[in-house]
């Protein structure tokens, strides 16, 4: 797995941002994504230690699309410098919350993890109640020292605790929120290794995946809407 042929195609991408240049370094690309693939089969090997229910998935399944959808963007770069994947139980939906990574250089990788898809108003309300229900539990998950020293819990949050909610519920200030999700940021020497990077980004899955889980069993009834 060379993590470096990765962040130097990546690179390239971001300074030669256009349609020209892309179909020009076609093989390049091809070349990337497959280290790509490889890293992702390497981390979810050992993520499945832990959390064997992500085993049955295909790498290629699991990865986003380079091109943008710039219609509805200022930016109207057409490709994503970034390679992206999230891994769960049901692949890269959004829900159930799994593993997500982030390769994008000039230190702007991330290891990710949560509810990011707060477009969902029906995930943003089965979570609400399970804190409600469960907030011992959140504070156990999100207070433990180990998970304290890699995480945040962040999300797009309202200004005041929603409508149908106790304003003095303990966990008032989680309730405002409309996701929930983790981010571990890496720096591009972390990445030059593809063994040490796997080993790290195993370590900070393996601590994230209580936060998941508890997100998981707030969802478990949840229907992805139909398009």
């Amino acid at each position: 797995m060379n993590t470096q042929l990765i962040i130097d195609y990546l690179s390239a991408l971001s300074i030669n941002n256009n349609r020209e240049w892309y179909h020009a370094n076609k093989d390049d690309y091809k070349k990337a994504n497959v280290e790509f693939e490889a890293l992702l089969q390497a981390l979810m090997l050992e993520i499945g230690k832990f959390d064997s229910s992500i085993l049955h998935n295909n790498p290629k399944d699991l990865t986003f699309k380079i091109v943008r959808d710039t219609r509805f963007s200022h930016d109207k770069s057409p490709y994503n410098s970034a390679f992206r994947a999230h891994i769960s139980s049901k692949g890269k939906l959004p829900v159930p919350v799994g593993y997500y990574l982030m390769i994008k250089p000039d230190n702007q990788s991330f290891l990710g993890g949560g509810l990011f898809a707060d477009m969902f108003k029906d995930a943003t309300r089965m979570v609400r109640d399970y804190i409600v229900q469960n907030g011992e539990e959140w504070e156990t998950i999100i207070h433990e020292p180990e998970f304290e020293k890699y995480f945040t819990v962040q999300g797009t949050a309202l200004k005041n605790v929603p409508g149908g909610y106790e304003k003095e519920h303990p966990q008032a200030e989680y309730l405002k929120f409309k996701s929930w999700y983790l981010e571990y940021p890496l720096k591009d020497e972390e990445l030059k290794e593809a063994g040490a990077f796997i080993t790290k980004a195993t370590e900070v899955f393996r601590i994230m995946k209580p936060f998941n889980d508890y997100l998981n069993k707030a969802l478990a009834d949840f229907q992805m809407p139909t398009r």
